[in-house]
């Protein structure tokens, strides 16, 4: 059986501060002194730094929209913004890969308890996106025993649920835990890989393993690699 731990959504924003240093001889004297060229050179030094951020948004590979999680029952998904950061509900698998890589996260959630996350990491090379998604893999499969380590009273058991031919590939996982109070639930992991970008995927809900859409689930991991880039 397997463990649940639930962690509040944690949004966390890396604002961007720009300093522009205007060289500014002073307001004009008696000589007519001509500060055109300072102003110039700042406007262009803000218009330079916009073009970069565009860049840089344009760049960011894109997240699954709400219509593309498997589907509820009874309750439709809503989504929130792309963020800068790590999801709360993922740190506790992946706490010993995260430090040194820029990342971005999309919340999912309905009405009632069912929840999901994407984080997504950009990396300098397809050969250290290769080493990170093996990482979290291994993250993700170490995650049971990780938790039965960390807390005694909750039981946490891992299924492999296969390879996904998709992009440079993507594997999916279960992770069921139940505690010694009843508290039970099913997460569902996957990681996936394209170029130089990785995405984590993660779905949860009260329940155990016959309550987890696998089959929609790898679709869902699917798409969230394909539109990677």
């Amino acid at each position: 059986m397997s463990k649940r731990t639930r962690a509040a959504s944690l949004t966390t924003f890396v604002a961007a501060s720009v300093a522009f240093g205007a060289v500014l001889a002073g307001p004009a004297d008696a000589t007519g002194k001509d500060t055109s060229a300072s102003k110039h050179t700042s406007t262009n030094a803000s218009v330079k730094v916009m073009k970069a951020k565009a860049t840089k948004a344009r760049a960011w590979p894109k997240f699954l929209s709400a219509s593309q999680l498997p589907p509820h029952p009874s309750s439709s998904w809503t989504a929130g913004k792309a963020t800068d950061g790590v999801p709360d509900e993922l740190r506790f698998c992946i706490q010993d890969t995260l430090p040194g890589y820029d990342s971005r996260y999309r919340d999912f959630r309905t009405d009632l308890e069912t929840n999901a996350q994407q984080l997504t990491f950009v990396v300098g090379s397809s050969a250290k996106a290769k080493a990170l998604a093996t990482r979290l893999n291994k993250d993700i499969r170490a995650c049971a025993t990780r938790i039965e380590q960390s807390d005694p009273e909750t039981e946490a058991a891992l299924k492999d649920y296969g390879k996904l031919s998709v992009e440079e590939g993507a594997h999916a996982y279960g992770l069921h835990t139940e505690t010694s109070w009843g508290a039970t639930d099913i997460n569902l992991y996957s990681v996936g890989r394209d170029g130089r970008a990785v995405t984590l995927v993660r779905w949860a809900q009260m329940g155990d393993f016959s309550d987890a859409p696998v089959k929609a689930f790898k679709k869902t991991t699917t798409t969230a690699v394909n539109k990677l880039y």
